[in-house]
Formats: C-alpha cells, structure tokens, sequence
C-alpha cells in the first residue's frame, strides 16, 4: 500500500467547501488513484453516438443537462440562477477534436438520463436532505402513466431513498409495498460491484412488480452504469480534475448538495484515517525512545 500523508489529504480536498454553494467535487485523483482505493480498503473490510449537428447551437449533458455553446462557453445550467456564487463566465468545456467526412460534422450529444424515471416520478416535489451520515431522497411518484412500468394498482404512491454512509442504499418504489436494499462494493480502481435485494408483500410477484424489477435491472441501471463508466474514463483523462456543485437552496432533485455531503464524508474518513496512523506512528516511537509526545490532530482538511 502506498503512504498517504496528510498533505495528500488536503490536496485530495482542495476547492471543497463545506457550504455547498462554494463547493468544488472530489478531485478526479479520489476516483482514479490505486492509494485511495488502499485506503478505502482499510477503512471497511467488508457511449458515444455520432450524429448530424444540423441546426443546434448547443451540447446538452446528462443528469443536470448543462448546455454548452459550440464554442465551449457553458450557456445554462438548471438551478444555478438561485446560486448568487455560480459564475457561468468562469466554465468552459475542453477543446476537442471534431472531425469533417461526406457532408457531417461529427460531435458529442448526450441525452438527460432516465427519461423513464422522470415520468414515472413527479420531480417538482424531488427533494434531497442530508442528515449527518446519511441522506434521504423523497418525491411522490407512481400516480400517473409512464413508460417505466405499470402502476395501476399502486398502493405506494412516494419514491423515497436513504443512503447511508458509506455504500449503503435503501429504497422504497412506487407499487404495493416494497422495499430494496441497494449495495455499491468497490472492487478497485474504476470498477464497482453493485448487488439488489428486494422485498415484496408477497413470495409470487404480480405482473407490475415483476416489471417494475425488469425496469431497475434492464433500463434503469443500464442507463446508470453507462453514464458512471462514461464520467469515470473523464475522470481518468488529462482534460478533468474537478467539477463544479452546483447546489440548490431548496434542496431539489436537481441539486448536487447530496453528492457534496459524501464527498465531505469521504474527506473526512481520509483525515481520521491519517490522522490515526500518525497518531499510532507516534506512539510507537515514544515507547521506543520511552518519552511522551503530545500530538494534536488535524481537525481539518483545509487547515
């Protein structure tokens, strides 16, 4: 295992804040760095599509469906017009290399993600709270058609998450009563293992049950995993280091201040962990030399 020190930790932190307003993400080294990952383990045993650019101006991405200019220039990005700290003027995208052949101009689009979930679930009534080692996710959902699965004869009528520190995830669907127990085990560097647990009021599912857990398996979390490998070859790419939170005062379904809590969280568990062993390191050494050492922590990351 390689020695993470705490300036390692401090560097790993640089640009967060703990209001998430002012906040920058987790440096694209956390996600990408085999120490990190030796140090998780410590801790817890336990696409692309080319198309026709045609007439649009502008790259939308998915999850927050920021908006780029053909020049790179960010032109919107929801939510950020109740962030008095969000400086459009100061995001630009990298420049890349677009390509000419047979009358097409060959770019990157992406489409938002989930176009199922957001009808299946009213996100006006989305909200995200944080609660100390845990988050809570609510929003009403499974009262009108959508194109995810049946919900008819729902009797659960509000989608509602908890994840708790550190990759732990419950979750409650529309439908009848149900309950799933969601699991993200790192298994190195840029690979994840995710495991499903579902519970339902009866052993044989009904036909909407059964497709509500098709809809998680083969559309849900395909889309997921698509995108989080997509973000995780940016990640491992010289063009990022980090990103910008972009955090909504009313704690929408838009905003990214869930995301910003387990980053602080993350931080926090490197901090103790260093500050642990170097605690153990010094008395260790003071047994040796058989004198006292007073040592005082760092209660930071940005100290």
């Amino acid at each position: 295992m390689t020695a993470v020190s705490e300036q390692d930790v401090r560097d790993i932190g640089a640009g967060y804040d703990p209001d998430p307003a002012y906040s920058m993400s987790l440096r694209a080294a956390a996600y990408t760095d085999p120490k990190w990952q030796d140090l998780e383990r410590l801790q817890a045993p336990s696409t692309r599509t080319a198309v026709r650019v045609g007439d649009h101006r502008r790259d939308r991405l998915p999850y927050h469906a920021w908006v780029y200019n053909l020049d790179g220039t960010l032109r919107a990005a929801r939510r950020t017009d109740r962030m008095p700290t969000f400086d459009k003027t100061g995001i630009c995208l990298d420049q890349i290399q677009v390509e000419e052949f047979g009358g097409f101009v060959y770019a990157n689009h992406c489409h938002i993600a989930h176009p199922e979930f957001v009808s299946l679930v009213d996100m006006r009534t989305y909200e995200v709270r944080t609660h100390g080692i845990w988050s809570s996710h609510f929003a009403e959902a499974g009262k009108q058609n959508n194109p995810a699965y049946d919900v008819s004869a729902a009797s659960v009528t509000q989608h509602a998450v908890w994840w708790l520190w550190p990759n732990t995830c419950l979750l409650r669907y529309p439908g009848r009563g149900n309950f799933m127990v969601f699991q993200v085990v790192p298994a190195g560097p840029g690979r994840t293992l995710e495991t499903w647990d579902f519970f339902f009021e009866t052993d044989r599912l009904q036909d909407a049950e059964a497709e509500a857990v098709r809809y998680i398996d083969e559309v849900l979390q395909k889309q997921d995993i698509s995108i989080v490998e997509s973000v995780q070859r940016g990640m491992a790419t010289p063009a990022f280091d980090q990103g910008r939170i972009v955090a909504d005062p009313e704690g929408s379904g838009l905003s990214e201040h869930g995301v910003h809590h387990f980053h602080g969280l993350v931080l926090k568990a490197y901090a103790e962990f260093v500050n642990g062993t170097v605690a153990a390191a010094d008395s260790a050494r003071d047994q040796r030399h058989q004198r006292p050492v007073s040592f005082d922590p760092v209660d930071s990351i940005s100290r």
